[in-house]
């Protein structure tokens, strides 16, 4: 009996104080209000935290956190909220009131369990960046297409099998990050599908230097002539169409070389 009471109270969740979470404050190096409540071992987000709403950054991160309350929608300043590494499942454990968080820029929600998200998220107009990295996702909710200042998506270690259309609709996107994904290549559909293990990153040609547009355009001609094609119209069209996705891939280089 006296094992089992032990394993429970390990499990149980560390009660956080109003005044516990006031010593968790601190500023940071550019003047920014910060809460961290990272490895706390708290299993919800404390109810004292809503006196804090005037935080500009809140650190969540490492702990056994299954859903996020609704007076999140309190902390209008913030513009930095880190969930990675937590237990939130669903869609309906982000509740909707995320969407007033008209201020937030920087999101993470990296390494939880998520298998769908809120359309809500669409509602973020500031947003920059976004990390979704280390969950069960298939598909994102068309509503992320309305975040016209998305910089920067972090997509990796899901369950991806191809680009999600409402990525294209942002003009503003610099980089999404895919690695691990069952991603499905379509373009012989007589052929087994075949997943694709290497990393990319999707960047825009204007952010690539001259030297790996220099690199990019040898590896497309030798790798179209190994694939000739007996019609000539067939032949430019795979030409156009490969050099447009193998583009993107080969300007991994210039993201490796220059962040």
């Amino acid at each position: 009996m006296a094992k089992g009471t032990k394993a429970k109270r390990k499990t149980k969740s560390k009660k956080i104080t109003l005044k516990m979470a006031q010593s968790c404050m601190e500023l940071t190096l550019d003047g920014k209000r910060r809460l961290d409540l990272s490895f706390k071992g708290i299993t919800a987000v404390p109810k004292c935290v809503q006196k804090l709403f005037h935080m500009d950054e809140v650190d969540l991160s490492r702990n056994t956190i299954r859903k996020i309350p609704d007076f999140i929608a309190q902390f209008i300043k913030m513009t930095v909220l880190d969930l990675h590494s937590n237990y939130v499942s669903i869609s309906d454990n982000l509740p909707v009131a995320i969407g007033y968080l008209q201020n937030l820029k920087d999101l993470n929600l990296c390494n939880n369990r998520l298998t769908s998200l809120p359309s809500e998220l669409g509602l973020l107009n500031k947003l920059q960046t976004l990390n979704l990295g280390l969950n069960q996702l298939e598909a994102l909710p068309a509503s992320i297409g309305a975040l016209e200042e998305l910089r920067h998506i972090g997509l990796s270690d899901n369950r991806f099998t191809r680009l999600p259309g409402c990525l294209l609709k942002l003009k503003k996107l610099e980089s999404i990050k895919m690695d691990r994904n069952p991603i499905i290549a379509e373009k012989i559909p007589t052929e087994k599908p075949v997943s694709i293990s290497e990393s990319f990153y999707l960047v825009k040609e204007s952010f690539l230097c001259k030297e790996c547009l220099n690199r990019c355009q040898p590896i497309k001609l030798t790798r179209f002539e190994k694939n000739k094609n007996k019609n000539t119209r067939a032949k430019n069209a795979s030409k156009s169409n490969f050099f447009r996705v193998h583009k993107l891939r080969s300007s991994q280089q210039k993201t490796k070389c220059n962040m």
